[in-house]
């Protein structure tokens, strides 16, 4: 299957690649196949894939691969279009900058720079960038950009007295803005190319005739614009091949339309579909139980992975008390298969939401296991969890500059670097603290921080740790800036400050949970390469491991509450879809566990401390009994 997909160029092609089947070769070799058989020249051929790392990849591969039978290769490095869909976007619109008004050396901006215009802005048009913060601002127009809306249309659909109207007024202000600063952002690159697409035939017609074969990889990820930009390009010869796995469309909430894998049959006509079923990673028990939990989804292309490996090992579930006996069970478990032999690095957690990870991160330091984190910080590096302690320390010690200097803007308290170095410059001269300096210069505007500062340190000697931080999230109005920003960043700092908050239900007072964090922070560096990954599951697409645990198999967590709540059945196939990466990242042994009780960060008070019965995930109802095996 994997030569059929190399060997068939002409017309539209659809390779459905379930996990660990190959299709990295097929694409690159496909490339290879066209040049050494003079089908068509290298330059030929637009080949694109998501990230830089994997356009890079992929292009060395196909150089080592035509060396030696196309000599002239490297004189054509400029000639060879693969890359991300940003990188060739621009590569195609750098001639024509005038056509959107800007120089030949417009620059592009990134997310943070964004950022930055859009608060501007809002400072300048006097809007309230508490209510309407920037983040969100970005969002709408980031969004808007996706769907090929201009400035006008996004006025023009604009729901009235929300924040897409103030976002539409936004957008038009920071079109201009951009323009003046002779500058782009990324969302411009394949919005701008569209356009000239459009309004300038001729070239869309050279590009289209440059471009004889199309290669997507990871189609079910691609978003409009994407899927818009990829058919005008091979609306004319129809030589379209996407690789993509509709099971491992887990990106959403990015943008990603999984209908664009699913309706590609009645998108491009006469599609050839080629299923790579073979999988060359995971144990028989590990691809049945996959199969079986997937089969449930009805939004798919039916496929089912299989291997002419040996069954192996169960995937095993073991159900446990609560999530510090989850920690325990896996991290002995950790230990005795290292000590076995397996290595750290051949092991990895797989998580649904970032707050997991905690109890295995306090676990591994006590326990002395070296891990790491991909696709995100360690928990008490993470600057919601430092601003938290920020506020607890400031509680101690009133004089603790650095932590005042942390949290004295955080909320917002119009406190801003010119206020900061006023504190410093008194402080200094008058040979007094920080925040001494800060009562001087700012009396009125800090009057209400400082005299919480105060409350709250009556209450610590009263209060337990964790009620104690309840009260500080919520009175200092932390908690409340992230729910009005409502991004989901902001919904996982909040599931990560729930966490906190429950952790300190260890600590009898608040300097004991003061020292604990400066030990955690003085051993956190670990040296050596050999160490256990911790990882969010959307993080781990595309790794795989020896030995993989899942834990927090239980509703609420998988399936997630919040994609319930947004996009019911939908949502719940997504979530399914998580479950079967995560599952198909283990080549060996596959651990699942679940536990029957979990404080209550699912609440809508966000610090329901108390320990909640937990259900199951029905997720286990999906699994085989055939593969699986209860401990």
């Amino acid at each position: 299957m994997q030569l059929e997909a190399v060997k068939t160029v002409n017309g539209a092609v659809l390779v459905l690649a379930g996990a660990g089947t190959g299709k990295t070769r097929v694409l690159t070799s496909r490339v290879a196949y066209i040049v050494s058989n003079e089908i068509a020249d290298i330059s030929r051929i637009l080949a694109v894939t998501f990230t830089n790392k994997a356009a890079n990849e992929m292009k060395e591969r196909v150089v080592s691969m035509l060396e030696g039978s196309y000599s002239n290769l490297h004189h054509y490095s400029e000639g060879i279009w693969i890359g991300t869909f940003h990188s060739l976007a621009l590569r195609i619109i750098r001639p024509y900058h005038e056509k959107f008004g800007r120089s030949a050396r417009f620059s592009i901006v990134d997310g943070d720079d964004q950022l930055r215009i859009i608060k501007k802005i809002l400072k300048d048009t006097k809007i309230d960038d508490k209510k309407y913060t920037p983040k969100s601002m970005a969002y709408y127009i980031n969004k808007w950009k996706d769907l090929l809306h201009s400035a006008e249309i996004a006025k023009k659909i604009a729901k009235k007295f929300t924040n897409e109207e103030i976002a539409a007024r936004v957008y038009d202000i920071y079109t201009d803005v951009l323009i003046s600063l002779d500058a782009i952002d990324f969302g411009d690159i394949l919005y701008y190319c569209m356009e000239i697409f459009k309004s300038n035939k001729e070239i869309l017609n050279y590009y289209q005739e440059k471009f004889k074969y199309i290669m997507v990889d990871e189609y079910q990820d691609t978003n409009t614009i994407q899927y818009i930009w990829l058919r005008s390009l091979s609306m004319s010869h129809g030589n379209i091949c996407c690789v993509g796995d509709d099971d491992q469309s887990i990106y959403s909430w990015r943008g990603a339309d999984i209908d664009n894998i699913l309706k590609f049959e009645d998108d491009f006509k006469n599609t050839k579909v080629i299923r790579l079923e073979q999988n060359y990673r995971s144990t028989g028990n590990i691809l049945n139980t996959a199969n079986g939990l997937i089969s449930n989804n009805i939004g798919r292309m039916k496929k089912s992975l299989w291997t002419e490996s040996e069954n192996g090992l169960p995937v095993f579930i073991k159900s446990l008390i609560n999530p510090y006996e989850e920690a325990f069970f896996i991290s002995n478990l950790i230990i005795n298969k290292n000590k076995n032999g397996i290595k750290y690095e051949d092991m990895a957690i797989l998580v649904r939401t970032a707050f997991q990870t905690r109890v295995f991160e306090d676990r591994f330091l006590i326990l002395g296991i070296p891990y790491k984190i991909i696709g995100g910080l360690r928990f008490y590096d993470r600057k919601e969890v430092k601003d938290a302690i920020a506020y607890i320390r400031l509680v101690v010690n009133i004089n603790d500059g650095v932590a005042f200097e942390r949290i004295v803007n955080s909320p917002k308290r119009g406190i801003g670097v010119v206020s900061i170095n006023k504190f410093y410059s008194i402080s200094k001269e008058k040979n007094i603290s920080l925040t001494d300096a800060a009562r001087i210069v700012c009396p009125t505007k800090l009057s209400d921080f400082f005299a919480l500062i105060e409350k709250w340190r009556d209450l610590s000697e009263t209060l337990a740790p964790y009620e104690l931080m309840k009260v500080i999230l919520e009175e200092s109005g932390y908690t409340e800036s992230l729910r009005i920003r409502n991004t989901v960043e902001d919904d996982g700092r909040i599931e990560t400050l729930n966490e906190l908050v429950n952790s300190l239900k260890n600590f009898d007072n608040i300097i004991e949970f003061l020292d604990y964090i400066g030990l955690v922070l003085d051993n956190a560096e670990q040296v050596g390469t050999d160490k256990i990954t911790i990882s969010t599951i959307h993080a781990a697409k595309g790794l795989e491991y020896q030995t993989v645990f899942i834990p927090g198999f239980e509703e609420n967590i998988m399936p997630h509450q919040k994609a319930i709540e947004e996009k019911g059945d939908l949502g719940i196939e997504e979530e399914r879809r998580l479950c079967y990466v995560a599952i198909t990242r283990a080549k060996k042994e596959t651990y699942i566990t679940f536990c029957n009780s979990r404080n209550g960060f699912f609440s809508n008070h966000y610090y329901d401390i108390t320990s909640l019965r937990t259900s199951p995930s029905r997720f286990l109802r999906d699994l085989p009994k055939s593969s699986t095996k209860i401990l």
